[in-house]
């Protein structure tokens, strides 16, 4: 009997594991940065690339990187996302109108962009929950460091890597990833 017990529940612990596992990228929905719903599951066979954005901070001058990884990798196979969050010293203070004029006005960023969120922290976004806990993608734990951290995703909606701020989004192994050369 008690044999019995410890395997039922061996089994059960197995199947809310791989409950948990089994959700992907493309069962969220996000706020685009005009505050309509974006449905992820509309990309579907597509590669995405999630990053973390911020207006003032060092990094900021990735977005003209990121537009021409956009404008050259960009359409029916690769995406890209940004995210913006003030959870880094306060370097994405502005509303979601004025984040969405200065990448237009100083990037000319036509990627999509979505409402602002929070990446880390207690009130941290349930897409980034996903993209930082193992037990949520199934492959990895990760913190978000800082802005302008990298996030890719596979055709079928699972996590693939996680890419540190300080490596640019036209860096070979990103490129790899989208061209899958």
């Amino acid at each position: 009997m008690k044999a019995s017990v410890i395997v039922l529940f061996s089994v059960m612990l197995f199947a809310v594991g791989a409950i948990a596992q089994s959700k992907s990228f493309y069962d969220f929905t996000v706020t685009d940065i005009n505050g309509k719903e974006f449905p992820l599951s509309h990309l579907k066979g597509k590669k995405v690339m999630v990053v973390n954005t911020a207006s003032k901070c060092g990094f900021t001058k990735q977005y003209k990187t990121l537009e021409e990884v956009y404008k050259t990798y960009g359409g029916d196979k690769f995406i890209i996302i940004g995210f913006p969050a003030n959870n880094f010293l306060s370097q994405e203070p502005g509303t979601n109108d004025e984040i969405k004029e200065f990448c237009t006005k100083n990037y000319g960023v036509t990627f999509p962009m979505m409402s602002k969120i929070s990446v880390k922290g207690d009130d941290m976004h349930p897409l980034y929950n996903w993209l930082t806990t193992k037990s949520l993608n199934g492959v990895m734990d990760s913190e978000v460091g800082w802005n302008f951290q990298k996030y890719l995703i596979d055709e079928s909606g699972n996590l693939v890597d996680m890419v540190k701020p300080r490596e640019l989004p036209d860096s070979k192994r990103i490129i790899e990833f989208i061209t899958g050369k």
